[in-house]
């Protein structure tokens, strides 16, 4: 084998490539160099750093916004926002009513409102979108988190049992923080999308969950009319479960949306309000109601109605005028 030859002793032990910007690991490219013309550091960063704009998102009075930027999707969603938020209610449970000239008889769902208020705010400064927080009910301070009773002191309302979030187009439809949203909140003939939690059947097979037909119930089938059968090729397919498969599984427990129900009739007095066709859910379950999306805006005055008192012959608490 041949002697090695010896390391010259400027050169280092250190690879180039792992420190390119230190000069001092690397060796000299000209011994002797010229006074005016001052020796070549190298290094990862470019010598010439390109302008940049103002913004990374390239913002200005005369660009037009970037359809991948918040500020684009907040504009693209105001057509589908309400115009103001939406109230909590109660299911109490389904009847019917009669028309007096035709005799039709029409299902409908009875929903009660009860102290239903105004809990807090979601602005697009603060936190990127203009929202309505809304309780329901009372509950008891013990049965209530120290978070949520300091929120709810801040905003100087009582515990609620429910408090859910609106999505509302601007600050127009922001509420007074403490303000109560009665069943005249809602008119009668319009339209409405009702929200609510599906009632929960645990697990349950193919044909209960899906509506698959089972199998033969008899010339050979041996117990497996209710199986649901095979889940997929096995060559051709991959060898595996597409997902989605529709399968035995938990049903229910999930929020249903029907939307364009139609309000039939409101009580004030006692907060009723009924909805037409059913709605899902149990009896004593939250249901969510606001504007209905694919109607048009309800032409509802912006006030709230309230019960006009006597005093001495003079009117009052009437109507207070409000945003909506």
């Amino acid at each position: 084998m041949p002697p090695r030859h010896p390391r010259p002793s400027h050169l280092t032990f250190f690879p180039q490539r792992l420190f390119p910007s230190f000069p001092f690991l690397l060796p000299h490219p000209n011994p002797h160099p010229h006074p005016f013309h001052p020796p070549h550091t190298r290094t990862i960063q470019s010598l010439i750093q390109p302008s940049r704009p103002n913004s990374a998102f390239n913002k200005g009075p005369s660009i037009p916004i970037l359809g991948s930027t918040p500020a684009a999707a907040l504009e693209r969603k105001a057509r589908h926002l309400p115009p103001r938020t939406g109230v909590l209610a109660i299911k109490k449970g389904m009847t019917a009513v009669y028309d007096e000239v035709t005799g039709v008889r029409t299902p409908c769902t009875v929903v009660q409102l009860d102290r239903v208020q105004v809990v807090g705010h979601k602005t697009r400064e603060q936190h990127g979108y203009f929202a309505v927080q809304v309780g329901y009910g009372w509950r008891h301070p013990e049965n209530v988190t120290r978070p949520m009773l300091g929120h709810y002191e801040r905003q100087g309302v009582s515990p609620k049992k429910w408090v859910v979030e609106f999505r509302v187009r601007d600050e127009t439809g922001l509420k007074k923080v403490g303000e109560e949203l009665r069943a005249g909140w809602l008119r009668e003939g319009q339209f409405v999308d009702a929200k609510s939690l599906a009632k929960g059947k645990g697990f349950a097979g193919g044909m209960k969950r899906h509506g698959f037909a089972g199998q033969p119930a008899s010339h050979g089938a041996s117990k497996v009319h209710r199986a649901m059968g095979s889940a997929g090729q096995s060559q051709g397919g991959g060898s595996r479960v597409y997902p989605g498969k529709k399968m035995a599984g938990r049903m229910g427990g999930e929020q249903v949306t029907i939307q364009n129900v139609k309000v039939l009739k409101v009580d004030e007095e006692h907060g009723i309000v009924l909805l037409h066709g059913c709605i899902a859910g149990p009896n004593g379950g939250l249901v969510k109601l606001q504007d209905a999306r694919k109607k048009p805006w309800p032409d509802i005055p912006q006030t709230i109605p309230t019960k006009e008192t006597v005093v001495d012959g003079t009117s009052v608490g009437g109507p207070t005028a409000t945003t909506a």
